[in-house]
C-alpha cells in the first residue's frame, strides 16, 4: 500500500489550511479507528455511469484519507467523521443543504473547488445536492456495497476524503445528483473568492 502526502491545486493553494496534514493512503478500503471497513449509510438511489466507478477489482485506483491525531485536531468532529471515518451527517440538520447563497464550495481538507452553486438544486433529500461537479477530474466514483445495496460512493482525488453519493435522479442537464455531506465542504461566497485564492473560478457567475 503507498502512502502520499495529497496534492493541491493552485486555486486552492491560498485557502488550504490541512494539506499538510492529509496523509493519503492508496489501494484498500477505507478504515474507521476500530479498523475496520467504513461503511455509510445514506438515503437509497439509483447507480450511474456518470465517470469510470471503481470496483474491488481496481481498488488501488483510489486513495483513502488515512486517520491522524494532525487531522482529527485540524477538522471539527462532523468533519473529521464525514471525510476520514465515512460517516453521514442527519438530512435538514446540516450547514449547507438550504445555503442559495452564490459561491464555491471547496474539499474542507485541502481546499480544492468541488462544486459551484450554480449546480446546486433542492433535491429534497436534506442534503447538499448538485447536477454537477466543476471538474469530474477532481472526484473520484467508488463501487459501494455496504448495508446489502449496490451505490456509487463520491470521494475526493486529491485528499481521499469521503463526500457522499452519486445517483442518476437529478435534473437536467445531466440527470445526476451528488449527494454530498456539508462537513465534507467548506462554503467560499462569491465575493469572497478572489480573497481565498479562488479568483479564476468567478469566471463561471459571469453573465454573456
Amino acid at each position: 500500500m503507498i502512502t502520499r502526502i495529497a496534492s493541491r491545486g493552485r486555486a486552492a493553494s491560498a485557502a488550504c489550511a490541512f494539506c499538510a496534514y492529509a496523509v493519503v493512503s492508496c489501494g484498500g478500503v477505507p478504515s474507521t479507528q476500530s479498523g475496520k471497513p467504513a461503511t455509510a449509510p445514506i438515503e437509497a438511489g439509483k447507480e450511474t455511469n456518470a465517470m469510470p466507478v471503481n470496483t474491488p477489482m481496481n481498488a488501488a485506483n483510489v486513495c483513502y484519507v488515512e486517520p491522524s491525531e494532525e487531522l482529527r485536531a485540524r477538522l471539527s468532529p462532523e468533519a473529521y467523521a464525514v471525510l476520514v471515518e465515512s460517516a453521514t451527517e442527519p438530512p435538514f440538520s446540516n450547514e449547507y443543504w438550504d445555503n442559495h447563497r452564490p459561491g464555491v464550495y471547496v474539499d474542507a481538507i485541502d481546499g480544492a473547488p468541488l462544486f459551484a452553486s450554480l449546480a446546486k438544486y433542492d433535491s429534497g433529500s436534506g442534503w447538499p445536492s448538485f447536477w454537477a461537479p466543476i471538474d469530474p477530474g477532481r472526484l473520484v466514483l467508488v463501487e459501494d456495497r455496504s448495508y446489502g445495496m449496490r451505490r456509487i460512493e463520491v470521494r475526493a482525488k486529491a485528499s481521499g476524503g469521503h463526500l457522499g453519493h452519486l445517483f442518476d435522479d437529478g435534473p437536467e442537464p445531466t440527470g445526476l445528483r451528488y449527494c454530498i455531506n456539508s462537513a465534507s465542504l467548506r462554503f467560499v461566497p462569491l465575493e469572497g473568492l478572489e480573497a481565498e485564492g479562488y479568483g479564476e473560478l468567478a469566471a463561471l457567475f459571469s453573465t454573456p
